[in-house]
């Protein structure tokens, strides 16, 4: 007895090695030299069973090595331990197996190639995904993939795609397309005609190897721009859109991806939309598509990381699918999209979004420099420049409007006023399990809920609402001017989001900040040439000189005494604006404005010095010098410019320009309030160590 409990014990160990041994052709487990089950460690052997399992469930056939008959109806051979084992059962003829009995066929997997330095050739079978982090210019040579929602198909032009592990990462799709009842001989003849353009002999019989019909094949490159050099030249922003990590998968498609800058990620990483975003998204496709309902205002709304901002960006891309362009009003503050932070933009949107903000930032319409990430204390100027800007708007496309995320309180109040205001078609609501639930905002909701700026009104024929008091300044189109102005009910469309944000209540601010801080950079980045020219710090680029009478001042969140405006001025974050006053009949400065205007802001600049001899300004700018001409204001707000670049820019000498450890706080207007410093007052006593900002002399 005790002998017959110590075999069985043994008896799974040695079992499943039998098992992996045989079923080792059929599996392709691995490449590695074979070992038995009990060198293995832990993990390995549970790896081994894991595939096991796996194929066993595909409806695999364990066979002896003579492959004639199955494991399960194969006669057990001897121990050594028994003399005389018993004969097994009689074979018979092994019936066939039922086709819902079969297991599902494995579909071919994604292959790549390397080409060269930099340059990879991937195959993608039909509706095979492949989810990376890091960066890669794409090209489909043959078929047609999707990205983030975006159809690249055969002869586009070449799209760079930003996969970066602050957000969710991106997944290239190889979608069907069309074939026109070709045969497989024809495709392969077809792609065989487009890759010689491309591939030499060599590559082109690898790909013609490893070809399947309806496969896509496209071309991935190293991304070599200002913006990823700019970036990664800073210490510690490097690992944004690579993250270097061991790994155990050291293989020929390891080094062709590393190649192009990118490495594999696990599909469950990616994006993942839930089934009423793919239905909003459908829904509102469909409606921009067609002319007869002309073009629709799209309102998204919901908490915080509730997924806006990628609802947004993946919309945009659907749309362009269908039209040629998209127009954004931005009405968040703190996370832009398309613009430093603390500005409300109307922009025209005619290329895809294929990564996080600070990759894409772009030259807006109109364009409003508020001043801060948040509009508390001063919603009565945030209103009037959201109509400002949204006067603007042609309706000659779709719009799509990104609000905050702050609905609760006032802020919900806020809202109202803003679908009261911009009148859209759809109001699309997103809610997830880890916001704060919030009443839906259905048009007989808002009609009955009062604003902070509007009052709730009846209903009125055709299911119109009255245009808000405050509407009597804004101005609309020449051909909406002659007939009465009726804001009509929205369509609500709720949306719940599976989106898993990074961040939580904790680290939300400070994630928050340095996202703002990363689309500053994005913006700097326009201020280096373009490649292959080296890498310029930007004390070595050459200033823009403005005399004092040339531009007024105007500190827009603090009250500062004019004997110190401009120790707030310099080495700060500034707007270049246009009022329509003329400042030019001053024959000294500075020029101090004593309310901020509502004006049209045409980009930001770094004012990097103050010659107080020849009263000149000098700031850094990429705007063109032909809208230069026409600035004459400055703004400085809250939005700063980030630690890393006065800490990275070395002087001449070794020193770091505007950073000093002697500061006096005590100083009128030299708290952290000004250029948003972050000053902390609990740490008053750590001051005189920490780095700060003074005036070059």
């Amino acid at each position: 007895m005790a002998d017959s409990v110590v075999q069985l014990r043994r008896g799974p160990s040695r079992s499943t090695w039998l098992r992996v041994r045989k079923a080792r052709p059929q599996l392709i487990l691995s490449r590695r030299p074979r070992r038995r089950l009990w060198t293995l460690r832990w993990s390995g052997r549970r790896r081994l069973r894991r595939r096991l399992l796996q194929a066993h469930a595909a409806g695999a056939d364990w066979l002896e090595d003579s492959g004639q008959c199955s494991r399960a109806a194969a006669p057990r051979r001897p121990k050594a331990a028994d003399p005389e084992p018993e004969p097994g059962p009689e074979l018979g003829p092994e019936p066939e197996p039922a086709a819902s009995t079969k297991g599902p066929q494995n579909l071919p997997s994604w292959s790549v190639r390397q080409l060269g330095p930099g340059r990879a050739l991937m195959l993608l079978p039909a509706e095979q995904t492949f989810t990376f982090s890091g960066i890669c210019r794409l090209t489909c040579l043959y078929g047609q993939v999707e990205v983030f929602g975006f159809l690249i198909s055969q002869g586009q032009p070449a799209q760079d795609i930003f996969s970066t592990y602050t957000h969710a990462y991106l997944t290239i799709n190889a979608v069907h397309y069309s074939v026109s009842e070709k045969r497989e001989k024809e495709m392969r003849k077809e792609a065989r005609i487009l890759l010689r353009s491309h591939l030499n002999l060599e590559d082109r019989c690898w790909a013609m190897k490893n070809f399947s019909p309806l496969c896509s094949i496209v071309m991935l490159e190293r991304v070599k721009n200002s913006t990823v050099n700019f970036l990664t030249s800073y210490p510690g922003l490097s690992y944004i859109f690579t993250q270097e990590i061991s790994t155990f998968q050291i293989n020929a498609e390891y080094f062709a991806l590393k190649s192009v800058g990118i490495r594999k990620e696990k599909k469950k990483k990616s994006l993942n939309l839930s089934v009423s975003a793919l239905s909003a998204l459908e829904e509102l496709v469909s409606v921009s598509s067609e002319e007869a309902d002309g073009c629709p205002i799209v309102l998204v709304c919901g908490a915080q990381d509730v997924g806006k901002s990628t609802f947004n960006r993946y919309l945009i891309n659907q749309l362009l699918n269908s039209i040629s362009c998209v127009d954004y009003l931005e009405c968040d503050l703190g996370q832009t999209e398309f613009t430093p932070p603390g500005c409300i933009s109307l922009l025209n949107i005619t290329e895809p979004v294929l990564g996080p903000p600070f990759t894409h930032q772009r030259t807006p319409q109109k364009m409003v420099y508020y001043g801060k990430p948040s509009c508390e204390n001063n919603y009565e100027n945030y209103i009037e420049i959201i109509k400002y800007v949204f006067s603007s708007y042609k309706r000659e496309c779709p719009l799509i409007i990104n609000t905050m995320g702050w609905v609760a309180d006032e802020g919900l109040l806020l809202l109202i006023d803003l679908i009261r205001l911009l009148s859209p078609t759809h109001v699309i609501q997103l809610s997830s399990a880890r916001s704060k639930q919030m009443a839906n905002l259905t048009p007989d909701y808002v009609d009955d809920m009062d604003g902070l700026y509007t009052k709730s009104k009846s209903k009125v024929r055709n299911r119109g609402y009255e245009l808000p008091e405050f509407a009597d300044n804004l101005e609309f189109a020449d051909e909406d001017k002659e007939s009465s102005v009726l804001f009509t009910g929205h369509k609500l469309i709720c949306v719940y989001s599976e989106f898993s944000p990074r961040k939580s209540s904790r680290n939300r601010e400070s994630h928050n900040r340095i996202f703002r801080e990363l689309a500053v950079l994005g913006y700097l980045s326009q201020l280096l040439p373009p490649v292959p020219k080296p890498l310029s710090p930007l004390h070595g680029l050459t200033p823009y000189q403005v005399p004092f009478n040339a531009v007024a001042l105007r500190i827009t969140h603090a009250d500062v005494a004019p004997t110190h405006i401009l120790y707030a001025v310099n080495a700060s974050w500034v707007g270049l604006c246009k009022i329509l006053d003329d400042v030019r009949g001053y024959t000294r400065g500075p020029i101090l404005l004593a309310q901020t205007p509502i004006c049209d802001c045409l980009g930001f600049g770094i004012c990097r010095g103050i010659d107080m001899e020849k009263r000149l300004y000098h700031i850094l700018t990429p705007v063109p010098p032909e809208e230069l001409r026409t600035v004459n204001c400055l703004l400085v707000g809250v939005v700063s410019i980030p630690q890393c670049i006065f800490k990275s820019q070395r002087g001449p000498e070794g020193t770091i320009p505007y950073v000093t450890t002697d500061y006096n706080i005590k100083l009128p207007g030299a708290s952290g309030k000004i250029g948003a410093r972050e000053f902390d007052e609990t740490q008053e006593g750590k001051l005189n160590r920490r780095p700060r900002f003074y005036q070059k002399k």
